[in-house]
């Protein structure tokens, strides 16, 4: 009987062939797999071979040429003189650089040459000249000359060109006015690997230095936790050479420059993306112009006919009609086809009467003026670029606005550069990657959400007029200040707390609310210090699952925490 167990010979070659077919069938189906991407002797594109050189990308960006220059501060001053005037002529000499943020005084102006149409002759009896001096360094020696009465150039360059100027009374420049926010017209590129401002560190990264660039980067980098010599900083002339080496140059892994470029490079060029824009920090980089102290305190009426003048400019703008007037005015003064010059509107936001008082006088404002130009500072020191720096309230000149204000002259303009938030939660925003992330320590008393608990005696007895954290104040104004400079982007606060009483019978769902209420009271006293919209940030408590430092799980101190991450707005 034992003999005949098993299949006979015919069913062996049945179970053979089955074998066989099921063998077949699976390297048939799963071919992919098993030899991906494989193509036949015959499909081989010889003509791949023959690629010597790399793709023509002429076109992408403003200039194809470029070159790197060595790092360098600015050069000093060339020559201080008295300033040029003719009482007779009454004209303002007014140097702007192609940069549609300064499309109001063109309006007002009624182009570029002093004329007796313009809103400043008709109502302030004065003509200005505006004349095209697009180098920063080029328009400070005209004003340190004499040959201009006013500097133009953002926050951060006057910054650097103050400690010059202030040299010589009367070359001392008088901030008056903002007129615009980059408003998206400044931004950074990367290669597809970056997705956040920390993937920056060890990188390559171009820009024109001594540059709104410049400040942008290192800004970014400071408020990452990373410090400037952990990044390889090569420099261009100007801020579109840096577009272009970032395009020619595959060791650069990311670049800093203007638009158009910053969009053309991610819609033309593979494997790169924008990691952030003054789109998302739309109250980082503003313009401003500032007057010789010497012209204001000779000509306190033109002064304020400039500035009111300005504002006028800025409400005629409102219509249609007169702003295509205005565009083809600045076209003919850049030398540029109107196409290009209204092309470029949407990259500043013009700062009315509101706005400047917002950006001058609140104190509340995080963004404010006196905020920003320490924020400066504080960045070109860590640079070494300014020795002893100069004080925010030795070139800020509020007397015009606020006479304005007395007067109720521009009290219809209400600031329309506030932005609303749609209430989200903290696991929709976290979907897109983080444009930075940056880790702050409140001493947290044990077992209290409350950010300003005073010091406790001996016998646990609360210690009037102290606090827990004598810090608190300071580091809820860093982090102020980077939500005002990300006015437009949505914060996520992420409450931490330590493990020392992991395994001794605490519940993670009440260590997981109490790391909840620190994120939510540091949020309540960023609203209430700097009016946020509270819809700006969402809050999360991750108790005690996320170490500070995975290799060093039991550093307590160091996992008291919050981590703040700054989300593009599409995050929401």
């Amino acid at each position: 009987m034992a003999d005949n167990v098993g299949p006979t010979k015919l069913g062996k070659l049945v179970i053979f062939l089955f074998v066989l077919a099921l063998l077949g069938g699976a390297i048939y189906f799963f071919w992919d797999l098993i030899a991906p991407g494989g193509r036949q002797a015959g499909d081989i594109d010889l003509d791949e071979f023959k690629k010597y050189e790399a793709p023509d990308t002429s076109g992408i960006t403003t200039v194809n040429e470029y070159a790197y220059v060595a790092a360098e501060k600015l050069p000093p001053v060339q020559g201080v003189s008295n300033y040029q005037w003719d009482e007779a002529e009454k004209i303002v000499h007014f140097p702007i650089n192609v940069w549609v943020g300064w499309l109001p005084i063109v309006a007002a102006n009624g182009g570029f040459r002093p004329n007796e149409e313009s809103i400043f002759f008709k109502e302030h009896g004065f003509k200005v000249n505006l004349k095209l001096i697009d180098d920063p360094v080029v328009a400070r020696d005209a004003f340190a000359s004499g040959e201009s009465h006013v500097l133009w150039g953002t926050l951060d360059m006057m910054a650097l060109f103050a400690p010059d100027l202030m040299k010589d009374s009367r070359t001392a420049p008088r901030i008056v006015q903002q007129v615009d926010w980059s408003n998206g017209g400044d931004g950074i590129v990367v290669r597809d690997g970056i997705q956040s401002a920390k993937d920056l560190k060890g990188k390559t990264i171009v820009y024109a230095q001594n540059s709104p660039s410049q400040y942008f980067l290192n800004n970014l980098l400071l408020n990452a936790g990373i410090q400037p010599s952990e990044v390889n900083h090569k420099f261009t002339a100007t801020a579109f050479e840096a577009a272009a080496a970032f395009v020619s140059d595959s060791s650069i892994d990311a670049c800093v420059s203007w638009a158009p470029d910053i969009y053309n490079i991610p819609e033309n060029v593979r494997g790169t993306r924008i990691l952030t824009t003054t789109a998302e920090a739309n109250k980082l980089i503003a313009d401003v112009w500032a007057v010789r102290a010497d012209f204001a305190q000779d000509h306190p009426e033109i002064v304020q006919g400039l500035v009111s003048g300005i504002f006028q400019g800025m409400e005629r703008l409102k219509d249609d009609t007169f702003k295509a007037q205005a565009f083809q005015w600045m076209s003919d003064g850049y030398g540029m086809p109107v196409d290009e010059v209204q092309a470029m509107e949407a990259d500043a936001h013009s700062t009315n009467f509101a706005e400047n008082k917002a950006f001058f006088l609140n104190q509340n404002e995080p963004a404010n003026f006196e905020r920003t130009w320490k924020n400066i500072t504080f960045v070109y020191r860590e640079l070494g670029l300014i020795g002893t720096p100069v004080r925010f309230d030795e070139v800020m000149d509020f007397s015009y606005l606020k006479a304005l204000d007395a007067a109720g002259t521009f009290a219809h303009q209400k600031d329309e550069y506030r932005t609303t938030f749609a209430p989200t939660s903290y696991s929709k925003v976290r979907a897109e990657a983080p444009i930075l992330t940056q880790t702050i320590r409140i001493n947290f008393y044990p077992n209290s959400a409350n950010i300003y608990e005073p010091q406790h005696d001996e016998f646990d007895n609360p210690v009037a007029g102290t606090l827990y954290d004598p810090n608190v104040n300071a580091t809820l104004e860093k982090v102020g200040r980077l939500a005002g400079q990300y006015e437009r982007a949505v914060v996520a606060i992420v409450g931490h707390t330590d493990a020392s009483m992991k395994g001794l019978g605490v519940r993670f769902e009440d260590v997981k609310t109490l790391s909840e209420d620190r994120a939510r009271s540091v949020r309540d006293a960023l609203t209430k210090e700097f009016e946020f919209d509270p819809d700006k940030f969402v809050v999360e408590g991750q108790g005690w699952n996320q170490p500070a430092d995975s290799a060093d799980p039991n550093n307590h101190a160091l996992n008291r925490r919050v981590e703040i991450s700054v989300y593009p707005p599409e995050a929401q």
